[in-house]
């Protein structure tokens, strides 16, 4: 079997990434995939860790296993509920913290509305 040739993707996506819009969008999208798969990997790693097959896994949170095999295996997008179900049967949970401190907001001036 030949290799692909992905060159045609490459020039095209150099090509879009010029444009600033197209560029900010995709970083976008990026980040927003790779922490859904972060967040995923941790949890397999998880599963592995405590000895849990899949199929276990499935049925702790009432799921099909071929929908939890597909979410360790595939680009997916989880519904949040099922991303928490996971992390409670697995004794863990979900926390978000902020990537840097933020500076206090200024309390913003209102103007009255005659």
């Amino acid at each position: 079997m030949a290799d692909l040739d992905a060159s045609f993707f490459a020039r095209w996506q150099a090509e879009q990434m010029e444009d600033p819009e197209y560029a900010r969008e995709y970083k976008r999208a990026r980040a927003e995939i790779d922490q859904v798969d972060a967040i995923m990997r941790q949890l397999d790693e998880l599963r592995r860790q405590a000895g849990v097959k899949k199929s276990q896994l499935a049925r702790m949170i009432g799921k099909d296993p071929s929908t939890v095999r597909r979410l360790f295996t595939a680009e997916v997008n989880p519904e949040l509920k099922t991303v928490v179900a996971l992390a409670a049967a697995l004794d863990a949970e979900i926390t978000l913290r902020p990537r840097r401190a933020r500076a206090p907001r200024e309390k913003r001036a209102t103007t009255p509305v005659a």
